[in-house]
């Protein structure tokens, strides 16, 4: 085990042999790390939290600290992080709550770039790229393979889907359904991730389908529901479309609108 001579460990904390340690960091509490991860100087982790294997903490990151909640009082919650997962310098990951799920979640692959945050309770998605200082609200779930770009914010309890790419600069208060493209101050959406799902290898057929059931969705003059029953009669032997229709029928704060 290559740990610094500087690092203070406390509590009941696994470190397997092959785990790296760089200077002044911080390991304290109810703390397991998984094989090939390597931690870099003054990274603070604690609390009960699980790191997965092969992960790269970059210098200064804080993990498991308490939630930025004012009805927190000390319960013993969690954050759990899956298998190579990137974290980079200064970002920070807070515990979850008991008013919740009790436990914050990245999955796995997932990338932080520096300075972004993960808020209490979050339930942050596998291959998620967060550009720099974009940050999450208290129980934000952003799904599988979706970007958020730099310097956005995601408001609490709103959910960003699989696959949705959100710009930087964006401001989110409202639900961004999976594979499309959100941007402005208060995001506006602008069509499918076509690139996105392209360097995913979605086959064209399915892109194609997912772009003719996004026009009857937000650019129709059609209610939601009738849109729905549309879609759903004419695509809805895919199972993106029935992905697309059951995330918009489960919002709970509202679905972002087309821009103008």
């Amino acid at each position: 085990m290559n740990v610094h001579e500087s690092v203070i460990i406390e509590g009941n904390v696994e470190i397997p042999e092959d785990v790296e340690i760089g200077a002044f960091t911080v390991i304290s509490g109810n703390v397991k790390i998984g094989k090939g991860t390597k931690i870099g100087n003054r990274v603070t982790i604690k609390g009960n939290v699980t790191i997965g294997k092969n992960c790269k903490i970059f210098d200064g990151a804080i993990i498991g600290e308490e939630p930025q909640h004012l009805k927190y009082n000390g319960e013993e919650t969690a954050v759990k992080i899956g298998n190579n997962v990137i974290i980079r310098e200064y970002v920070t990951i807070h515990r979850g709550t008991v008013l919740d799920k009790g436990v914050t979640i990245v999955k796995d692959d997932t990338m932080l770039m520096a300075y972004s945050h993960v808020a209490h309770d979050c339930v942050v998605g596998k291959g998620v790229i967060m550009a720099n200082c974009a940050t999450l609200g208290g129980h934000v779930e952003v799904g599988d393979y979706a970007f958020i770009g730099g310097l956005s914010a995601v408001h609490q309890w709103a959910r960003v889907g699989a696959y949705a790419m959100v710009g930087g600069l964006t401001g989110v208060s409202l639900d961004i359904p999976p594979f499309t493209v959100a941007s402005g101050q208060h995001a506006k959406l602008y069509g499918i991730n076509v690139i996105g799902l392209k360097r995913r290898n979605f086959p064209p057929e399915v892109i194609k389908i997912l772009k003719k059931a996004y026009k009857i969705l937000f650019m129709s003059p059609l209610t939601k529901e009738k849109a729905i029953e549309l879609i759903l009669n004419e695509f809805g032997s895919y199972k993106e479309v029935q992905e697309l229709v059951n995330f918009i029928k489960t919002s709970k704060r509202g679905v972002a609108r087309h821009v103008d």
